[in-house]
């Protein structure tokens, strides 16, 4: 059957403010970035066929003009930020000696980055400004994982920031064991790749053990070390669910919590979901193992989190200590910052938070266009920094969420727009605000591209519902 999609009638929506996304496609294609952008950056898709992108609305409403630093001096861009002054040496002011003393240094007052100039830093990093040609397992590296709390997740993630993506990739690669989903950064289940798995899930070790903190009063009297050690045996022995895992150790503590037994199973221990569960178009029960006894290596020993910091940047910079925490789910990583601080350049953002990124990373001007973007629930583009503003208008705080769950959300102009659900045969998208008609129009193209990348086998409508009030 051939494939159709097309738009139904609704309610008009909106996005985070502003003016057209252009072309109808909104498929890749922004202008070329300003000169803050570093070279060898992800080559963009087609170019889109429209006018000038609009500016979204952001926490920062007094905003200058574009690319125009806050700071009372020294004035640049954000594009500019990417070269940062280097202060010139002090000089004598006469003849006279002086006394051999240290001089000292002049302070450069740090460059402003409001809210548009870190949304298109982001972006980049996180290959939503331009599609990637760069393969999945790449990909999950370069973003330093996936947030896989469900199996979906991750290929709706991959299919919104890659070029030529198709989700059989990266189920092969889990098929083969060079992509897990384990518990690592937030306490949360990600997709990692099989090096990653190895060397992160010992760095936020900590954060697991002050999880374990929550269930002390269910495990009176458990010695948690030999927990360890009869839960490894068990899940090496063959894939242990958790309720295996509940009862084979109450068995062993039958006055303690079994919940807290199971969990404290997965705290101490790197616990992956082994196949077919994270298959695209399988489905299986969650079933654990060691990560080591998965992929046949032991895991390397907790290291200090600098070259993580390094990662991060690279992914999700600019970016204050308190994001990268935010991200990781650690504390104390001020260190490793301070350490770092001579191979990175510092900005500030509008409430003053000092910035650390790489001194070659881009930063694409504000005005750089940002086509739509469809994203999973729980995508780390949300979750990953203290301040969501970048990504998250302040009157949009806390509607991707009902209850526990997460809803699917889109961008329009770089900025959260709305929430989308697909059933049946029907994806429905639903604003938070009014969106133009060109807007719409490239969000239904979006649309159509996303659902023919995921399901390239059915027919489906797109249509617009009703416009989300707070």
């Amino acid at each position: 059957m051939t494939k159709r999609t097309r738009a139904m009638g609704g309610t008009a929506a909106s996005g985070a403010g502003g003016a057209a996304v252009p072309g109808a496609g909104g498929v890749g294609g922004a202008a070329t970035p300003g000169p803050g952008t570093a070279q060898g950056a992800a080559r963009s898709g087609p170019a889109s066929a429209g006018g000038p992108a609009s500016k979204a609305a952001t926490a920062n409403t007094d905003r200058p003009a574009p690319g125009t630093s806050t700071a009372p001096e020294p004035q640049g861009s954000a594009a500019q930020a990417s070269k940062p002054t280097t202060p010139k040496k002090a000089t004598a002011t006469s003849k006279t000696p002086v006394k051999k003393a240290t001089p000292a240094k002049a302070v450069t007052p740090a460059l402003t980055l409001d809210p548009r100039a870190l949304n298109r830093a982001t972006l980049h990093r996180q290959l939503l400004l331009h599609r990637s040609p760069m393969s999945a397992k790449d990909a999950v590296a370069h973003l330093v994982g996936l947030q896989a709390q469900n199996v979906k997740p991750p290929y709706y993630a991959l299919a919104a920031r890659l070029d030529g993506f198709v989700p059989q990739e990266l189920s092969a690669l889990v098929a083969e064991r060079e992509v897990v989903r384990i518990v690592t950064m937030r306490s949360t289940i990600h997709a990692h790749t099989a090096d990653d798995c190895l060397t992160l899930r010992p760095l936020v070790q900590p954060a697991r053990d002050r999880e374990l903190k929550n269930f002390r009063k269910g495990l009176g009297g458990v010695d948690l070390e030999r927990l360890a050690a009869l839960a490894r045996d068990l899940v090496e022995d063959e894939p242990r669910t958790m309720r295996q895992l509940r009862e084979a150790l109450s068995a062993e503590w039958p006055d303690a919590d079994p919940r807290a037994l199971s969990i404290a199973a997965r705290c101490k221990l790197p616990l992956v979901q082994v196949t077919p569960r994270g298959l695209w178009g399988r489905s299986g029960q969650v079933a654990l193992t060691t990560a080591e006894h998965w992929l046949g290596r032991p895991a390397e020993p907790a290291s200090a989190p600098d070259a993580t910091v390094l990662r991060y940047l690279t992914g999700f910079g600019p970016a204050s200590v308190k994001d990268m925490q935010t991200w990781a789910g650690l504390t104390r990583l001020r260190d490793a910052f301070e350490r770092l601080r001579p191979e990175l350049v510092t900005f500030r953002d509008t409430h003053g938070v000092e910035l650390f990124d790489l001194p070659d990373a881009p930063r694409p001007d504000p005005d750089t266009p940002a086509p739509p973007r469809f994203l999973p629930e729980y995508d780390n583009l949300l979750l990953s920094h203290a301040d969501r503003t970048r990504v998250v208008p302040a009157e949009y705080r806390g509607r991707t969420w009902q209850g526990n769950l997460a809803h699917c959300t889109f961008l329009v102009d770089g900025f959260l727009a709305g929430v989308w659900k697909l059933a049946d045969d029907t994806l429905t998208v639903e604003p938070f605000g009014t969106l133009t008609k060109a807007q719409r129009d490239a969000v239904t193209a979006e649309a159509a591209r996303m659902l023919g990348v995921m399901h390239p086998e059915r027919s489906y409508h797109v249509r617009f519902g009703t416009v989300i009030r707070p």
